[in-house]
């Protein structure tokens, strides 16, 4: 007898009954291990016995659900009513008050007061066509003012924050960026009474079904399981019998919920993770008894693995003549997924999904192992959790198979999913069936949205319509300066190791193919072998054959960039590349690959910067020019000054500037470099409040490069 099945019998936690097995000094590993009939009777004399004769279950009575929901009514706190004050009389003078006998002399005329700028305030990028609009110009005229100020722009490109802030003073308007009135942007404010907190209070948490993902190589029987489990043809309406979409099915089983995703591969699997849709608890690798472990099999292992999720193995087609459960087992093994029955923490459960042999196991294990996970979620709250997929529909408008990750979802809700909104008209479940809610781990089908959003997008449900537009639109302006504004950012080997400077190490994540697997071990033990401190390199995906699109998405998701050794890319891995900002390195010579790597983690740690002092120089004199400001003629007292040199203006012991030199001079002619005793002319950058007497502090800034 196993250890879950004792502590169904007792009717206790799995969890509870290894305590107390680990008390009474019995070594089980965990839920799964066998128990010898000497342990069974001793953890039975630790529990009280069940009754002989079970209580009848009573049957789940239906609550209808009624379209009025119940709303809590918040009473006003009474306040003291406080007479007002009375305005201020003003004074009347009287209008027959006499006049004064002698006229008197007209005062000078006041000069004109100057007439007040006007604001002109500008959002987004400033494009020369819609800026020249905004100042009252034609077009023509715009470039031809920015000709004389040496920048040559067509109508729709962009001009620079610092010349549009001189061409709106020139004709007389105060120039204000958006990044200056974001202030006074009415924004949403989501911190108001209604909205919930962001923790669940413990006593609000409840057990929720888990949510199961298919994966595995084409053809290896992923749907056609599924159809088993269901008891329905899901095969029989798909192109040439593949998944060709993504689907999630809620199958019952000893009166409780599983959720099902059927995805088309493990490629879906992980564009949807990229987007920050984590959906997934439990991924279970269907794998054919004959066929055994192929590409696509250890791919979608390796997607398992780096996405943080519980993997289990359907070995499945047992029912086949050439079916070699074992041989699986032991390619499980060599992927680092050891059996459960061969000593390790993988669940294997060898099914078929034409006799449906097995299935009943599976569930169960399925249900094991959320136990274990204890996955639990709030009810109470307002919905949240992540789209499927989403597609316009005839009849229906903009439809979207939503997955409910906690809180529960209700008709009438107002919804804000990704850059859309909209108010819920109808919830589908996988039935077809209409209902009212969908709760935690339930997938539905949802109507009512302004537009179809991207599959892997959240959507949150807000307290009413206003707050839900509001967060819309803001949402669809943002999405509009960024298409204009910023191009796909690249997943580069520089971007990947600037990260953020809290980070006790930066880590450098690599997808790794190479043409042989001689070649692969030997590129990944020497990687593995660049040893730092302060950069961590992980490999994601190590494996044999041309760089695909899966590998792509693969980076995509993890933030990685993929390397190629001998090998070549299929078709579309360019665009697909380009696309999802990632880049993609081959290299023919192993040196050439390790040093590139070794270099890029070292040059790019951040530098440590030191200050050299080099000279002094003492203000002599003070020369005005109008146009360019003051020029400072100095003596060199003390070391020497180049044009590069940083500056300090220092007045006794305080420091009254820092920064650069525009000029240095000596006599009439510019100078790279003045020397101690010498005379020069410099002229600061931004600084002219200087004075005879001051003095000046030349130093220079050197970088450090850090080693690993």
């Amino acid at each position: 007898m196993r250890v879950h099945e004792l502590a169904k019998e007792l009717n206790v936690h799995s969890k509870d009954l290894l305590e107390v097995l680990h008390a009474k000094n019995v070594e089980v590993k965990n839920h799964m291990a066998a128990l010898t009939e000497e342990q069974v009777s001793l953890a039975r004399s630790a529990f009280k016995a069940p009754a002989t004769t079970p209580a009848a279950i009573p049957a789940p009575v239906a609550v209808p659900l009624h379209d009025a929901k119940a709303q809590s009514k918040e009473m006003p706190a009474h306040t003291e009513s406080k007479p007002l004050p009375e305005p201020p009389k003003a004074e009347v003078r009287s209008a027959e008050a006499p006049r004064p006998p002698a006229p008197l002399a007209p005062p000078p005329p006041a000069k004109p007061a100057p007439a007040p700028k006007k604001t002109l305030l500008v959002r987004g990028p400033i494009i020369v066509k819609e800026f020249a609009e905004q100042l009252g110009l034609k077009p023509n005229q715009l470039i031809a003012e920015l000709m004389t100020m040496n920048v040559f722009a067509s109508l729709n490109e962009r001009v620079d924050l610092k010349v549009a802030q001189q061409l709106a003073d020139k004709h007389g308007f105060v120039f204000e960026h958006e990044k200056k009135v974001v202030e006074h942007k009415p924004v949403v404010k989501p911190p108001e009474p209604q909205v919930e907190p962001a923790v669940d209070r413990e006593d609000d948490l409840v057990a929720r079904p888990p949510i199961v993902t298919f994966m595995g190589h084409v053809d290896h029987g992923k749907t056609s399981l599924l159809d088993k489990i269901r008891n329905t043809h899901v095969t029989q309406q798909e192109d040439g019998g593949i998944t060709q979409h993504i689907g999630a099915y809620s199958v019952k089983y000893r009166d409780q919920s599983i959720t099902f995703l059927d995805t088309p591969g493990h490629a879906a699997f992980t564009a949807m993770r990229a987007r920050g849709a984590n959906l997934t608890d439990i991924a279970v690798i269907v794998i054919a008894a004959d066929d055994g472990l192929m590409p696509q099999t250890r791919e979608a292992i390796q997607h398992a693995k780096a996405a943080g999720v519980t993997i289990m193995a359907a070995i499945n087609k047992i029912d086949l003549r050439g079916a070699n459960v074992d041989r699986v087992k032991r390619q499980l093994q060599q992927e680092g997924l050891s059996p459960e029955d061969w000593g390790g923490d993988l669940i294997c459960c060898p099914v078929s999904a034409m006799t449906g042999e097995g299935i009943d196991h599976l569930l169960e294990m399925l249900l094991l192992q959320s136990e274990v996970l204890e996955l639990k979620s709030n009810p109470k709250r307002r919905a949240q959790g992540y789209v499927i997929e989403a597609r316009l529909e005839a009849g229906m408008g903009p439809t979207a198979n939503l997955l409910v990750k906690r809180g529960t979802l209700h008709v009438g809700d107002a919804m804000v999913c990704g850059a859309y909104w909209g108010r819920i008209k109808a919830l589908i479940n996988d039935q077809g069936i209409k209902v009212r809610t969908a709760g935690p781990s339930a997938a539905v089908k949802c109507l009512g949205l302004t537009d179809a959003p991207e599959p892997g997008e959240e959507f949150v449900v807000y307290s009413n319509d206003r707050v839900a537009k509001e967060i819309s639109e803001e949402r669809m302006a943002k999405k509009r300066i960024d298409t204009i504004t910023t191009a796909p950012k690249r997943a580069s080997l520089e971007d990947l190791l600037r990260q953020s400077p809290s980070q006790e190490k930066l880590e450098l994540r690599v997808v790794l193919k190479t043409d042989v697997q001689g070649s692969l071990e030997a590129i990944q033990q020497a990687l593995l072998g660049i040893k730092s401190d302060k950069v961590l390199l992980k490999i994601i995906l190590a494996s044999v054959g041309n760089i695909t699109g899966n590998d792509v998405l693969l980076a995509s998701a993890s933030n990685a960039i993929v390397m190629g050794f001998h090998v070549g890319k299929e078709d579309g891995v360019n665009s697909m590349a380009k696309r999802e900002g990632v880049e993609i390195r081959l290299y023919s010579i192993i040196y050439e690959l390790l040093d590139n790597v070794r270099d890029a983690m070292t040059g790019l740690l951040a530098p440590i910067t030191r200050e050299n002092v080099i000279g002094h120089a003492e203000i002599r004199q003070r020369f005005e020019i109008s146009k360019k400001g003051a020029v400072a003629g100095c003596m060199v007292t003390q070391g020497r000054v180049t044009s590069r040199s940083k500056i300090r203006v220092k007045r006794k012991d305080d420091v009254l500037f820092a920064g650069t030199m525009l000029s240095l001079k000596r006599f009439q002619n510019d100078a790279s470099e003045v020397r101690e005793g010498q005379e020069c002319g410099i002229r600061i950058d931004g600084f002219s409040d200087f004075q005879e007497g001051d003095t000046f502090e030349f130093y220079e800034v050197e970088k450090i490069s850090q080693q690993l």
